[in-house]
This record gives structure tokens, sequence and C-alpha cells, in this order.
């Protein structure tokens, strides 16, 4: 069964109005050095030790996408607020990076294939994540990885269970990395479940 509450939610956001202060969050802007540097940390372990094409999902102000170009990876953005994705734009200006408006469901990238799609707090907010799932795997090469970041947030988010099953008959080694106990990450305590899932296929 679908659970629409995490949909329900982020739809009642406006993320247009939302990106002027959204990097002002620890975890979004990850202006504070430590957390940066956190961020940096997990995204290597993450994503493949050679250069690759990456596809950030959801990628608001394009503060993950930013590290993977400076980790040497070539990235493409998509995001539904074009507010967002001119502040994304912005900040990676003169990187071998490109910003898309469009649905992280179902990104506008006609037939290009990536090596990586990287996707972090948007699955619990998508209406059939099940759907989305399958179609990030068809965008991957062979051999390709979904980086899935997500968590649950009180009455929202999707717990690491639930999308482990969505993902078991798609992928064909899952590994799922605790991220709750990393304060740094959030910029500071949090006792929410969050979690990080690499996927490959």
């Amino acid at each position: 069964m679908t659970d629409h509450r995490g949909f329900e939610a982020a739809a009642a956001v406006d993320w247009n109005a939302e990106a002027a202060a959204f990097d002002d969050g620890p975890d979004h802007g990850l202006r504070d050095p430590a957390v940066r540097a956190a961020w940096a940390d997990r995204l290597r372990s993450w994503l493949p030790g050679r250069a690759c094409d990456l596809l950030d999902l959801g990628c608001g102000t394009g503060s993950l996408s930013l590290l993977a170009a400076e980790q040497g990876h070539r990235v493409t953005g998509v995001d539904s607020s074009p507010a967002m994705v001119d502040l994304a734009r912005a900040k990676l200006a003169g990187r071998d990076a490109a910003f898309l408006v469009g649905d992280a469901a179902a990104p506008p990238v006609g037939e290009q294939r990536y090596d990586v799609v990287l996707v972090r707090h948007v699955v619990w907010a998508l209406p059939d994540p099940a759907r989305a799932l399958r179609h990030w795997r068809e965008l991957l090469r062979p051999g390709g990885r979904m980086v899935l970041v997500e968590g649950v947030w009180g009455a929202v988010g999707m717990s690491a269970a639930r999308l482990g099953g969505l993902l078991e008959p798609i992928a064909r080694e899952l590994r799922v990395e605790p991220l709750s106990g990393d304060d740094l990450l959030w910029g500071g305590a949090d006792d929410d479940e969050r979690y990080a899932v690499v996927a490959t296929v």
C-alpha cells in the first residue's frame, strides 16, 4: 500500500519560495567546513573511484552536485523548482555540470545513460516510489548504481526496510549505511532514522 503522507507534505511546499533560504540549513548549504567535509567523505565512499556520469535528482541548490563535481564527476542535476535550478547553476558555474528543470521521477534526459543516480530526501515524497525506482534503474548503464539518502522524520519519510524491499527486485546488490549517528552530517544531534542505500544494478 502506498503511503501518500510524504507526497502530500512535499506537494504542499512552495519550493521556489523556499529556494532563497534553502542553503541556510546546515545539511543543505554545507557552509560549515566540518559538515561539508563529512558529506564529501560519505559521497566519496558511495561513488566510483573513477570519473563518472552522475544524475542528481531533486538536486535542490546543487550542494551535493558541487561535491561530486569537485571529486571529478560529470554532473547532470534535475529539480522541479526553477529557482533551485538557477541557484545550482550559479553554484557550479564553470564546472562540468548541467541543470534541468523537471520531474525527478521522470527526468527529462532523453536517451542519456548514467553511471550513478544520486537522490537525497526525494523518494519518500514521491506518489509512486516503486515506479520511479524502476525508471531510474533504466537510466543506469550496466553495473551502475543508485545512491539514495533517505530517512523518517516524525510522521513522514521512508524506512530503510521499506526502501530496501522496493529495491530488491531491481538491484543486484544492496548496501544500507546508517547515518543517524553521524551528527556532523546534519550539523547537530539527530534522533531520526537516517540512512543511505547503495544499490548496484
